[in-house]
């Protein structure tokens, strides 16, 4: 069975990240690079908003991440987005699951309650937040920190794709905060070489990047 399991998670894995990189959801561009807001050169950009107007994708993520959470947190009575992409995917799967769903703001409201948490939160209720894209972690961790404030239970994290960058890992491993995820940078950049997306050579220059990307000595890789 366990075999098994793994088989089909890997066939998951395999299966989003070709959505992904047919819907142009994430683009892998390592001769021109992208500039992110802090000024970091990439070679990928992600915009995983694009999956839920493909409803044929939308579905499969959907139906995906619900299933990973029957099977890795079958105690799960809460599903929380991340605003704001995360948000939606948690509502339909919620929907999916007959469990409530709130959602954490990015920062409180400056009006009315102050909330900062969307939704009917209780102390004790085990929850599991829903993302679309991680990348150094740090937006979920602070949405975690926040549920855990308010007394909830936070059994894991499920998002759609994540980096796998160390800087994640280290920030998950120390606040002991579990996280699956239907796909990955290693699965992405190993699929897109297999499907002529991009040269094989480009996939040790990507997974460069991963590894350190302050560091732009990835460009230089041949």
């Amino acid at each position: 069975m366990q075999d098994a399991a793994l088989q089909t998670d890997g066939l998951i894995r395999e299966t989003i990240a070709r959505d992904l990189l047919a819907i142009n959801a994430v683009f892998l561009r390592p001769d021109q690079p992208f500039t992110w807001a802090s000024g970091i050169q990439s070679p990928i950009y992600c915009d995983n908003r694009l999956t839920l107007s493909v409803p044929e994708v939308r579905a499969r993520i959907e139906k995906a991440i619900a299933n990973r959470i029957s099977e890795r947190f079958h105690e799960c009575d809460l599903l929380i987005g991340m605003a704001t992409a995360g948000i939606a995917h948690a509502a339909i799967v919620a929907h999916l699951l007959g469990l409530p769903m709130g959602y954490v703001r990015s920062s409180a409201k400056d009006h009315g309650r102050g909330n900062r948490i969307e939704g009917a939160v209780t102390p004790g209720m085990k929850a599991v937040v829903v993302e679309d894209l991680i990348s150094t972690g740090g937006s979920v961790m602070e949405s975690v920190a926040v549920l855990r404030e308010a007394g909830a239970e936070v059994l894991g994290v499920v998002c759609i794709f994540t980096y796998k960058m160390a800087r994640a890992l280290e920030h998950f491993n120390a606040e002991r905060v579990c996280v699956e995820s239907l796909t990955d940078f290693d699965t992405l950049t190993e699929v897109a070489a297999i499907d002529g997306i991009i040269a094989s050579a480009d996939v040790a220059r990507l997974r460069a990047f991963r590894d350190h990307p302050d560091d732009p000595s990835w460009m230089k890789i041949l």
